[in-house]
């Protein structure tokens, strides 16, 4: 009997060991938040007691106006009340402080599409003593107040933390766990509680659970939530050490981005805000060039002496993406840079940047004496009345189309004398009623500058010269059809009165006038051209060409010149 006893007592001291070896039974809450839901809250709850693992289901119905505590009730769910909205945080906390489970879920109750898979999702990685917490991630439509506001305070301040969906709302942790997380009383509830597990070494895992079909909050609301995630990030940011962190090298990577934004404001001064001048638009693109060089130089310095001193961990991972803002900024530089490239064309001898409302003109070519110029686009108006012969044209467009005041311009088969416009209009084109039916074009009809050759293509000027006491008229019509360029001396008595250009067509005569009288002509044949010399009573005319290698839209006339009075000299 003694060693029955023994035997006996051996065997409960097993048996409880092998008892001891079985995992505890965990028993889980769900805590669901409620502010007048009483569409969904009923239906939530259905779905939660579908689930095996789940022992309690607690609404904390965050004083609705509604009947979503009658609702969740019917529903068979223990319902705690607020007696006024005190904020989802608070709801949270409250559900879990009155939870009686070792792991609490919290679950919106505005989902539509919840299912008991779902849910178990994101409980069973804790029963499974894979993780502390977890959050989840899903498929929605909404999400703004993540993108916008959420993920770029958490690079910037905790970039360590790269969850997809940092606001999901739904998530799930050991109760033990939460003692040591600080709720917040409102919307920041969320990212605080991922912000602390991060800081704290708490595991957290992200599970994702599918597609989730969530009412769509107003703006009103997504703005309180906004500045309550934000409130949140922050005061965890300064809590944790990490503003001081990024002081050092924040100073140098904002003065960075300031150099950088100047550099950007600069050229959309230039581009866009018309009544800037050109010049303060470069000076600032220029302070700004300056800042920024003298800025990165400091970063990368700075950033050496820092990382050499950091420790190992979460923090280096935070160094290195706190400068993400910067390579950013840096970034947008480089796309705007390339978008106004992209918008370059190449005509008539200059390049011609034409991103929206303003043309910036850089010359490639000797034939004008401004380099650089900003241009149009030009409204259309109606004549000025008494001037049915005239099209008041700004000198801008006077100059992509290489005509002057005075010139003559013949569209369809009227002829207008150019003249400039008035002061207080100064990117206004007025045409008369024939010659806006001709060209096709309307009152405040918008045409860039770039699209002037096209709308007067084919229109023939007679272009004007006065030097030297020597008269002529050089006939030339636009074409939007780049040709050759020839630039021409013309030389009477031995002294250059003129200089001009314009493409020639092949096989094609043209003619040399005085007062209307033929003097002389050649043929432009195989993209040849003899020097012309010419003799008008006493005078000796020499036409010296030469030709370049570019190209042009101003295409010579049948009638290449015309002297005028050339014999009363």
């Amino acid at each position: 009997m003694k060693y029955l006893s023994w035997l006996f007592v051996i065997l409960a001291f097993l048996l409880a060991g092998v008892k001891s070896s079985k995992p505890k039974y965990q028993k889980v809450s769900v805590i669901i938040p409620a502010f007048n839901e009483e569409n969904t809250v009923a239906r939530v709850v259905e779905v939660i007691k579908q689930v095996s693992c789940v022992d309690e289901i607690i609404v904390v119905n965050d004083g609705s106006s509604d009947n979503t505590a009658q609702e969740a009730t019917k529903a068979g769910a223990i319902v705690i009340s607020h007696d006024v909205n005190k904020g989802k945080g608070e709801a949270l906390y409250t559900g879990y402080k009155n939870a009686e489970c070792d792991i609490i879920a919290f679950i919106d109750a505005d989902i539509h599409n919840l299912t008991s898979k779902k849910v178990s999702a994101m409980i069973k990685p804790i029963l499974d003593g894979k993780t502390d917490i977890t959050k989840t991630k899903f498929a929605r439509e909404s999400g703004r107040v993540t993108e916008l506001t959420a993920k770029p305070l958490l690079n910037f301040f905790f970039p360590e933390i790269s969850f997809e969906q940092p606001l999901s709302g739904q998530f799930a942790a050991r109760k033990g766990i939460l003692k040591k997380i600080n709720f917040e009383k409102d919307y920041g509830v969320d990212v605080g509680i991922v912000i602390d597990a991060d800081v704290l070494g708490i595991s957290i895992m992200e599970v994702d659970i599918g597609a989730i079909e969530h009412d769509m909050s107003p703006l009103s609301d997504l703005h309180m939530m906004a500045n309550e995630v934000v409130r949140t990030i922050m005061s965890r940011a300064n809590k944790y050490g990490r503003v001081t962190m990024i002081d050092d090298i924040g100073f140098f990577i904002r003065m960075s981005i300031v150099g950088l934004s100047l550099v950007i404001l600069g050229l959309f001064t230039i581009f866009f805000v018309k009544f800037i001048p050109l010049s303060v638009g470069v000076l600032i693109s220029v302070i700004g060039i300056i800042m920024s060089v003298y800025y990165l130089v400091k970063v990368v310095i700075q950033s050496i002496i820092i990382y050499r001193k950091a420790p190992k961990g979460n923090l280096i991972k935070s160094f290195v993406k706190i400068h993400f803002p910067l390579i950013i900024s840096l970034i947008l530089l480089i796309l705007m840079i390339s978008t106004f490239l992209g918008a370059a064309t190449i005509q008539n001898g200059t390049i011609s940047i034409e991103p929206n409302s303003r043309n910036l003109i850089i010359f490639t070519d000797t034939h004008n004496n401004n380099s650089i110029s900003v241009r149009g686009p030009y409204t259309v108006d109606a004549a000025i009345e008494n001037e049915s012969n005239v099209i008041r044209m700004p000198s801008d467009a006077m100059m992509t189309l290489n005509i002057n005041v005075n010139d003559t311009i013949v569209i369809g088969n009227e002829a207008y004398r150019i003249n400039d416009t008035r002061n207080f209009e100064p990117d206004t084109l007025r045409l008369p009623i024939e010659a806006k039916s001709v060209l096709h074009l309307e009152d405040g009809d918008i045409i860039q500058n770039s699209r002037l050759i096209d709308v007067f293509s084919k229109s023939v000027v007679y272009h004007t010269f006065n030097q030297k006491n020597i008269s002529f008229v050089e006939q030339f019509s636009l074409s939007s059809k780049q040709g050759n360029e020839w630039i021409y001396d013309v030389v009477v008595d031995n002294v250059t009165v003129a200089t001009s250009f314009g493409s020639f067509n092949e096989n094609q005569t043209y003619s040399v006038l005085s007062d209307g009288y033929y003097l002389g002509s050649f043929k432009y044949t195989n993209s040849t051209i003899e020097n012309l010399n010419l003799t008008d009573g006493n005078h000796l005319i020499q036409i010296k060409f030469k030709n370049v290698n570019a190209t042009t839209t101003k295409e010579l006339g049948s009638e290449f010149i015309n002297f005028r009075n050339i014999n009363t000299l």
